[in-house]
Order: C-alpha cells, then structure tokens, then sequence
C-alpha cells in the first residue's frame, strides 16, 4: 500500500456538502428522532442474532440429525452470521447503532464471534476505505493481490481474463480468511504503520486480544460441537460452508457499491492531491442498488445506499431510505453524479462485466 497520504481539495464553490448537511440535520429535527437506531435495529437485531445462533445450538443438540440438514443449518447460520456483519457490527463500529458510546462498543464487537477484530475492521474499514474511498493504493478494499484485478491500475495477467468467472469462488472465502490469516497480516502491517481509530491502545493489548478471541472463537466453533458428540469431519463441513456463505454475500454486497464501470479510481496528482472535496468525491467512487426493494434494505443494513452511508457514516443505516432523495437532490442541483441501479440483478451484472472488462483489455493497464 502507498504510504503518502492523499490530500482532498477544499474548492467546494457548489458548497455541495455544506448544503447537504444542513439539510440532513433539519430533517432530524423537523421530525425530532435520534441520528442513532431505534426499536426496528434493536428488532432486526434479535431477529438476525436468533438466525445465526438457533442453528448453532440445534447442531451441538442433535447431534445425529442427517447431513442434509446439518448443511442446511450451516448455511443458515451464514446467512445470519453475515446479516449481523452488515446491521449490527457495522453499525456498532461506525458509533450509529446507538447513542451510548458502550452499546455502540458491545455491538460493535460482535464482529469477534464472526471472526474477526474490531481494531482491524476500524483500520480498513473507518479509516482506509471511508476516507480512501476506491483510491489505488490506499483503499484496501481494491487490494485482491494478484488473483483478481479490480481496477485498470493493478497489473494485468493472462488468467484475469477469466476472473468474471472465477472471482464469485473466491469471494466465499472473504471470512474464512479473516479467522486464519488476515487479521495477523493486518495488524502486523497496521501497527507498524501506526494506524489507529479513535483512543489508540497498546500493540501488547491489540495482539493479546487478537488471540485470546481467536482461541475462543475456534473453541465455540470448532471443538465445542466436537465435545457435545458431532463428528469432527462434519464440523469443519460446517465451518467452512457457514464462512462461504457469509463471504459470498459480504463480498458481493460490498463489490457492488465500489466495482462497476459507473464509479471512478482517483489518482493524486504528483504532490498527493485529489481533484475534489471529500464528499463530492464519494459521489464519484460509490454507487447505490435496489434502493426500493424493502428486503435487500433490510437485510444488507443499508449497504445498498452506499452513497448516504459514505456521506454519513454515524448515521444508523435504517435512516437512509428517508435521506436518500435529499442527497440525490442536493447532488443533482449541483450538477454532480448519484449513481445507483434499480435492482440488485442490474448490478450484479455490472459488476461482472466490469471485471470481465478489466479482465480483457491489458491495455487499461
């Protein structure tokens, strides 16, 4: 990753965000509620909790229930696993779940039963990719290594032209590869680089916690449903099969918003500065889908108005389908773009084909 830190233009002569922000707290006021969730996040998250767990238990209790179902309830409990990472952790960790510093705390740790490391998530997440957003380099969100080119800057090989068909394999393997590498990789790399968000704590506590939670981790996931009697080849079946499933869906979930040919890749000129303000460049790099359908609102947490929560990280996402048409008009009467498609179909298919596309032409390169 490029170490020199880019630099945002402060030229806002539409006074795009100013505007905006105004407009977005008069809405809160106007309608006297909190920025913070309500009783339908504190819901979803009993509803998302019981998804994920109830499985769990049911397989260290039944413990001869028939292959068939057994794969099943994995699947369930990935598919629930990976709707906690986008409500309830991720909101937690953006201080938006609640307006009580240790709820937001509570939930925000929910990420180390779903593998991974608060301090990590805040790092690359907070930091790298809301205040990066989709800058080669800095953003790690566009970093796959070799195996997969995500934007025209990274070095092209003979068998991306392929990657449209091998990437969605790949994508599954998202957390399973948080529990056994990435974390370590990551603060390594983000401790030596004095990376940090909010109150920054020691490297002896940082790495203490990283193990302690992934000996615990392992220890529920794995060798508990061994002690209560379930056959150790068909935990780890489970295992992986729930890690698949959450990465798939997180992967293409966020890829959407980031990956399509509707969104750019800023460069900094030659002393590090990027041609627009902050906000306005959100609006270039992020790229709202199926912003309609009350299902993919629910469920990916308002990760499909990617635009409003790169504008308003703090906000609880269950609010976002009510500031969306302020953002989309405030953007609109300042000539500025508000991407976004209609169904999650439409972008899924813009996202493979612009991998397919970035994947066929080593000239982009």
């Amino acid at each position: 990753m490029d170490t020199n830190t880019p630099v945002f233009s402060k030229n806002d002569n539409m006074k795009f965000f100013r505007t905006l922000n105004k407009r977005v707290n008069d809405y809160f006021k106007e309608n006297n509620i909190q920025k913070t969730g309500n009783w339908k996040l504190h819901l979803k998250t009993v509803i998302l909790f019981s998804l994920f767990l109830t499985p769990y238990f049911l397989i260290i209790t039944l413990t001869n229930i028939p292959l068939w179902l057994f794969l099943l309830l994995s699947v369930i409990i990935g598919v629930g696993m990976a709707g906690i990472g986008m409500n309830v952790m991720h909101d937690g960790n953006h201080g938006a779940y609640s307006d009580k510093k240790w709820v937001n705390k509570f939930m925000g740790g929910s990420i180390y039963i779903l593998a991974g490391n608060v301090y990590n998530w805040q790092v690359q997440h907070n930091v790298l990719h809301h205040t990066y957003t989709n800058i080669p380099g800095h953003d790690e969100d566009l970093d796959a290594g070799r195996v997969i080119r995500f934007t025209k800057e990274a070095k092209w090989e003979r068998f991306h032209a392929f990657q449209h068909y091998y990437s969605v394999f790949l994508y599954g393997l998202l957390t399973f590869n948080w529990c056994l590498t990435t974390d370590f990789k990551q603060m390594k790399g983000y401790l030596k680089r004095k990376l940090s968000y909010g109150e920054p704590k020691s490297p002896k506590v940082l790495w203490t916690t990283l193990i302690i939670t992934k000996i615990i981790y392992f220890s529920v996931w794995i060798v508990l449903p061994m002690v209560f009697g379930v056959t150790w080849w068909k935990v780890l079946i489970g295992f992986f099969v729930m890690h698949y499933v959450a990465g798939l869906i997180l992967s293409i979930v966020f890829q959407l918003a980031h990956i399509v040919d509707e969104t750019t890749n800023p460069i900094p000129n030659e002393v590090g500065e990027v041609e627009n303000t902050w906000a306005v460049h959100q609006l270039f790099t992020t790229v709202n889908f199926a912003p309609k359908n009350w299902l993919i609102n629910w469920y990916t947490g308002g990760l499909n108005h990617q635009v409003e929560h790169h504008l308003f990280p703090n906000i609880s996402h269950i609010h976002y389908s009510k500031i969306a048409e302020i953002v989309k008009q405030t953007a609109h009467e300042c000539n500025l773009p508000y991407h976004e498609y209609r169904t999650m179909r439409s972008a899924v298919i813009a996202h493979f084909k612009h991998l397919r596309d970035l994947g066929r032409q080593p000239q982009l390169s």
